[in-house]
Formats: structure tokens, sequence, C-alpha cells
């Protein structure tokens, strides 16, 4: 009887062990992470005005829109083309769609301007 309370005794030791070695180990990730975090931080300053970059950024975001427009309205004259040597009306109508939604995404900033 003695012998089985001693083994049990041992195993219970072992895992009590083990979980303090992973409390252990999880606690050291969180203070490193902690520590890399705040000797990392670094102070960032703008450069000058705020709206210059926020006016660059737009320029960018719309740039990118241009180029998507520019890629429909490639797309839409290609179903266009094929709709009419196909002779299938309603790839045209889905043609002239893609194309005049190229047209709009295209020059969405200048229709924004003239908007606002």
């Amino acid at each position: 009887m003695n012998i089985i309370k001693n083994h049990t005794e041992k195993g219970s030791d072992l895992k009590l062990n083990q979980q303090e070695r992973t409390i252990k180990r999880l606690y050291q990730i969180c203070a490193l992470t902690l520590a890399t975090g705040c000797l990392m931080a670094f102070p960032v300053f703008a450069a000058g005005d705020p709206l210059t970059s926020i006016n660059n950024l737009s320029d960018f975001v719309f740039s990118a829109i241009k180029a998507i427009g520019a890629i429909l309205l490639g797309f839409g004259i290609v179903q266009i083309g094929l709709a009419l040597k196909s002779h299938d009306a309603g790839q045209r109508a889905q043609g002239f769609m893609t194309f005049f939604g190229g047209v709009v995404i295209y020059f969405a900033k200048d229709i924004l301007d003239m908007i606002l």
C-alpha cells in the first residue's frame, strides 16, 4: 500500500513540475514580448503639413482605382468584339455594361471633382 501511495505522489509531483515549467515559460515569453515592445517603440513625428500626406494617399488610391477602370475598359472592349463576332446579344449587352462601368471608374476622380 505504501508503494502505491509513493508512486502516486511522485506522479503528481511530476505533473506539478511540468505545470510550473509551462507557467514559467509563458511568463518569460510575455515579459520578453513586453520588453521588446517597449524597447522598439520609437516616436514618430509628422514631416510637414498633414494635409499633404492625406492628399498623397488620396492620389495613390485614385490612381489605383484608375488602373482598375482601365482594365475594365479593355475587358469591355474585348467582350464587345467577341459578342459582335458571335452575334450574341446578351454578351454584347454585358460588354457594353463592362465598358461603361470602366469609363465611370476610370474618370471617378474627375466626376467627384466636378460634383464637389
